[in-house]
């Protein structure tokens, strides 16, 4: 029998290697971004097109590159960050393996021109499928510009798992921000077809975040500085009211590198506990900076976790750190120790200047007992209806049960069976009851039950939303004066993406100047509602509908919606809108669970009571 094992070729061992490095433009413009870095470039310049299915152009100004050096680069494993095995721990840079150009060189059309400073002329290099076709000399300006044209021409499998272009241009730019935020001082910008999403000047961190996020986050940044012997800690956390109900705004930078670390994500929600609103995740943008040799990066393709050395130490510096930032800024409580206790304490110093003893005047000869003395005792006519209402509260159980009992009796006889499906009934003799402006009580034949009012809604305002999409008809209210909607680029991205399904269902909104919309109508039964602010919980609610079921547009839309729009829990209900929500809700197809699965409807059984009330 023949030997059977045997080497890869280097083309298809470089297509396997993009697999790992190189799953969808954003990939390839993260690391181009990053060798652009490397050179110690002060501008970087990006240009995509088609979202980069069709052109990914990085132009830097950095130190550029020899004749031989920039052929060598599209080799596999060269790299002129290692020399021996020891310098894994000791990386500064954002690029060491050498296999980003290879890998991308394997799938695409590849242009690279490059001039060292000092040179006279450059190099221009074509590759096309790992196979070099040309390589000359040309005339270009210090630095380096590498185009990758048709990613993925020649894996027909790969490029047909890429999303639309409002998807894959939203990787774009989040792997654009996860690069430009931790280093301020360089200047980018990022032009897509024939639109400029983002022109970022070199600046200080805060003026970068509001470049990127908008000029609002001036006063929604809260500054976090430490220093320590194991790691020194900068940047800035959102204030808690403006927290947000997704993950998005979640950056921490090690060592000006993007990591994913859900380790040190929950020392920062602790941090924030005693002051985050329930189910809301807190924004920050944070650098850490550490000493290479107490981590490793090499254990993930894309450089995005790491292992630390000293992980717990790290995790109590963060925590304290952000908690000390927040009491400072008042936003947790905290005690000032350095103030003096007798400034606090000192009275202000009178106008003559005379500090005078307090004095009391006192009737000796008031008598509580005379008549005198009782009228004056006498309560007020406050104080009188103050106590009738306190007396009536304790009362009002014995008062009223009676007729309670007999009311129930009488309702019973038309009460409302479990089956819903199966049984007719008239709204006006359903007997309902509201709990803590939170739960609607209604008798049925074997007990009671008890539904979720903002539940119940929430699945009567989906089903209505998917049954438009079907219909194709909704009707719009349009806006007396239409308001405008100013987005930060990753959220202007979404809404381009969701604009036909959003109009379906009654959004009347179009593109008005850089990452803004205006609003002109919105769905009839929203005319209550504030447009922006009915758009901008949409959102909210479609990101975190995405992260956790992963639905399909016009189903998280829905959900979306109907979530925003549903009355909340501590709303109070006359008894027709909790018998028009009851005939609603068991309508619907799925009445007794929400969009999210959780249920409706809870019903007790008279059994159930009687067991309870036996001794």
């Amino acid at each position: 029998m023949s030997d059977i094992i045997q080497l890869l070729p280097d083309s298809v061992a470089n297509q396997i290697a993009a697999g790992e490095v190189v799953q969808r433009p954003a990939s390839a413009v993260k690391e181009l971004m990053e060798n652009a870095l490397d050179a110690g470039s002060t501008n970087i310049k990006l240009i995509v097109k088609d979202a980069g299915k069709t052109l990914i152009q990085v132009i830097d100004n950095g130190c550029g590159m020899s004749e031989t050096d920039a052929r060598m680069s599209f080799e596999r494993h060269a790299t002129s960050k290692i020399r021996k095995a020891d310098d894994l721990f000791a990386i500064r840079t954002m690029g060491f393996r050498g296999e980003a150009l290879a890998s991308i060189a394997a799938i695409a059309q590849v242009e690279l021109k490059t001039k060292r400073t000092g040179d006279e002329i450059g190099v221009k290099i074509d590759i096309e499928g790992s196979e070099v076709k040309s390589q000359e000399a040309c005339n270009c300006p210090q630095g380096t510009s590498i185009s990758i044209k048709n990613l993925f021409y020649n894996v027909p499998a790969r490029r047909n798992f890429l999303k639309n272009d409002t998807v894959e241009l939203r990787h774009i730019i989040e792997e654009f921000q996860r690069v430009a935020i931790p280093n301020p001082e360089i200047a980018f910008s990022l032009h897509h077809n024939t639109t400029e999403i983002f022109h970022l000047e070199g600046g200080q961190l805060k003026q970068r975040l509001m470049a990127i996020f908008g000029s609002s986050y001036n006063t929604r940044l809260i500054p976090v500085e430490e220093n320590t012997g194991i790691v020194k800690i900068k940047g800035f956390v959102i204030k808690p009211e403006f927290a947000k109900k997704t993950r998005g705004e979640q950056f921490f930078f090690l060592n000006k590198r993007f990591i994913k670390s859900p380790y040190l994500h929950h020392a920062v929600q602790s941090a924030f506990e005693e002051v985050l609103p329930k189910d809301s995740f807190a924004s920050y943008f944070l650098m850490l900076d550490v000493d290479p040799k107490t981590i490793d990066i090499n254990i993930h393709p894309t450089k995005t976790e790491v292992k630390f050395e000293d992980e717990k130490a790290i995790y109590a510096y963060l925590r304290s750190a952000i908690k000390k930032s927040l009491g400072q800024f008042n936003i947790a409580p905290s005690l000032d120790f350095d103030q003096e206790a007798y400034l606090y304490n000192m009275p202000l110093k009178p106008i003559d200047g005379v500090f005078k003893q307090p004095t009391i005047t006192v009737d000796p000869n008031f008598n509580p007992f005379t008549s005198e003395g009782a009228t004056r005792n006498k309560p007020s006519e406050r104080e009188l209806s103050n106590r009738n209402n306190w007396e009536k509260m304790y009362s009002r159980n014995t008062d009223i049960q009676p007729e309670l009992e007999i009311k129930q009796e009488e309702d019973t006889q038309h009460t409302i069976d479990t089956d819903w499906d199966n049984e007719l009934h008239e709204s006006n003799k359903k007997a309902t009851y509201q709990l803590h402006n939170k739960y609607i009580l209604s008798h049925i034949k074997t007990g009671f039950m008890i539904i979720d009012q903002q539940g119940a809604h929430e699945r009567v305002l989906y089903e209505r939303v998917l049954d438009t999409f079907e219909k194709h008809k909704s009707a719009t209210q349009q806006e007396l004066f239409p308001k405008t909607m100013e987005l930060n680029a990753t959220d202007f991205s979404l809404i381009q993406e969701l604009l036909p399904e959003l109009k379906a269902i009654g959004f009347d909104i179009s593109e008005f100047g850089k990452q803004t919309f205006i609003v002109n109508g919105v769905p009839a039964d929203t005319a209550n509602f504030d447009s922006v602010k009915l758009l901008e919980g949409l959102i909210e609610n479609y990101k975190l509908n995405f992260q956790e079921l992963r639905s399909n547009k016009r189903e998280n839309l829905a959900r979306s919606m109907a979530r925003n729009m549903a009355i909340k829990s501590g709303k109070l209900l006359t008894q027709e809108e909790m018998n028009n929500l009851i005939d609603e809700l068991f309508a619907c197809k799925m009445p007794y669970s929400t969009p999210n699965g959780k249920p409706t409807i809870s019903t007790i059984s008279t059994d159930e009571l009687d067991k309870r009330f036996k001794k």
